[in-house]
């Protein structure tokens, strides 16, 4: 049977933070729509607002001249888009754009600013998610490099998985393609391959994870390897 998972409604990081804290660093938040297709902020374009999913999700991409976009991560309720602000540089190192509809709390970067100076817990916290997140760049570049599609792939549905917080979702193969950097027909026999093996059901780009344990199975190193940095590190449940 397929498996269907809760729609969060906090953001992981944020409930890292000391109670009265986190109280009052939501109430300084607004909650703002995820909307699909939507771009939140272009590479090396000034970050003004930072965003700490609730549900649906963002892809992080990069664009080579020529070529589709790739991407390189994907941050749900587990993180947060624009921390590279704590490190005092204020423009955006990658593409983000909404690829999972949901909700979101956002803050002007200012008054991020502003936080990050007043509570060195939220200066901690994000201090880590960084080392997490270039964790999971490393990981992604050498997975990229070394493993099979079928394995990338699986590793990449079920990091979709967690955070978009439901059994199926609408993927293309052109854009499953571009997101892994890969050939279209590479995506196709894949797919193939784990339809096969009755680990997800895929028609017409609509997916529904069927075997979550076979999906983890059949996955790269990779997608163990994130899990555990984040739960080592940020002292949290794993995004699943």
């Amino acid at each position: 049977m397929p498996i269907v998972l809760a729609v969060p409604i906090s953001n992981r990081l944020i409930d890292t933070l000391p109670p009265t804290q986190r109280v009052a660093f939501r109430k300084r938040c607004e909650v703002v729509d995820l909307v699909f297709g939507s771009v939140l902020c272009a590479r090396k374009d000034d970050i003004h607002h930072v965003y700490f999913p609730l549900a649906g999700f963002i892809s992080l991409v990069i664009t080579v001249t020529g070529h589709p976009p790739m991407e390189l991560g994907l941050i749900g309720n587990e993180g947060m888009l624009g921390a590279t602000l704590l490190l005092g540089i204020d423009s955006a190192p990658l593409h983000a754009v909404v690829q999972g509809s949901g909700t979101a709390l956002r803050m002007g970067a200012a008054q991020f600013r502003a936080e990050l100076v007043n509570s060195a817990a939220l200066r901690r916290i994000l201090s880590r998610y960084l080392y997490v997140s270039l964790a999971q760049l490393a990981q992604t570049a050498a997975c990229t490099q070394f493993h099979d599609i079928e394995a990338r792939l699986a590793r990449w549905l079920l990091m979709t998985h967690d955070r978009a917080h439901a059994d199926h979702f609408h993927l293309t193969h052109q854009f499953l393609a571009n997101m892994l950097g890969v050939r279209r027909s590479g995506v196709t026999i894949a797919a193939r391959r784990l339809h096969r093996k009755a680990l997800i059901r895929y028609s017409r780009g609509e997916i529904v994870v069927m075997d979550r344990a076979g999906l983890e199975a059949a996955a790269c190193e990779c997608y163990q390897a994130d899990i555990a940095n984040y739960q080592r590190l940020l002292a949290a449940p794993g995004p699943h």
